[in-house]
């Protein structure tokens, strides 16, 4: 259930006047606490990826990513918010409930209209609440969007070997290079962890069927050795990394193919 006083909501619209007004009408109902407006599907996923939404309202004709494949990719995060779409086309209507939408309003929204919707967030969050973490979540964020150079690429998490902290950022090291995400270490270990992801150091997290061997530095410390290079890992994780690489190789869950590993 959303925490008092009330929704965390993040609007999407590449249309200026008419997020504004989205936004608006957001903000005076009595079951929000909190509106952001994001101009494109890109500021969305950047607002996602660092933060969490109970609610996002979302246009559907976007240009680049339209709402309907941004909704399936939220829909995969280890907290989906629940997404209520809101378009001037009603023909989306059929798809846009398939992939688990609890609402879709045509443009001009109505405040009665939005108040409808608003009620069906409201108990979809409970609903969720009350099921814990991770209920009907079989995925934890296993796509993230990667902005460079003006273009959007989307990395995937089974391509990733470890991940290093930047400041305010993270940089994924994948064999087709390093990819720099707005998220703080920690939250990306949250999502991540369930896919077998460890935090072995303040500032790396490191895909636990990448690593090949364990090897000691020039001054006594341990570094997890991935086909990408080395990862330092601290006093602290490394019984719990030794443990769970013991536990996996017994359990054969590295058999297969994985990170760095030939398929």
């Amino acid at each position: 259930m959303p925490s008092a006083p009330g929704l965390r909501v993040l609007a999407v619209d590449d249309v200026r006047p008419a997020l504004d007004e989205l936004c608006r009408l957001l903000r005076r109902a009595p079951e929000v606490a909190e509106v952001v407006g994001a101009a494109d599907p890109l500021d969305a996923l950047r607002s996602l990826q660092g933060d969490r939404f109970d609610a996002v309202f979302l246009d559907i004709s976007m240009p680049g990513l339209d709402g309907i494949e941004l909704a399936s990719l939220l829909a995969k995060l280890s907290e989906p918010p629940v997404i209520v779409f809101v378009t001037a086309h009603e023909e989306h209507a059929v798809t846009a409930y398939g992939i688990g939408a609890v609402d879709y309003l045509l443009k001009p929204v109505r405040a009665e209209r939005l108040a409808t919707a608003l009620t069906k967030v409201v108990r979809m969050a409970g609903t969720r609440s009350a099921a814990g973490p991770g209920a009907d979540r079989p995925e934890t964020m296993p796509v993230i969007a990667v902005e460079a150079a003006g273009r959007t690429r989307y990395v995937r998490r089974g391509d990733v070997r470890f991940a290093e902290a930047n400041g305010d950022y993270v940089r994924l090291h994948t064999a087709s290079g390093a990819h720099l995400v707005r998220m703080p270490i920690s939250r990306l270990e949250e999502y991540w962890a369930p896919a077998g992801f460890l935090r072995v150091h303040r500032g790396y997290l490191v895909a636990l069927a990448a690593v090949r061997e364990l090897r000691s530095d020039s001054v006594g410390g341990l570094l997890a050795h991935t086909d990408l290079g080395d990862v330092p890992v601290s006093r602290r994780h490394a019984r719990e990394l030794r443990e769970r690489l013991l536990s996996a190789a017994r359990s054969g869950e590295f058999d297969g193919a994985g990170p760095g590993r030939p398929g």
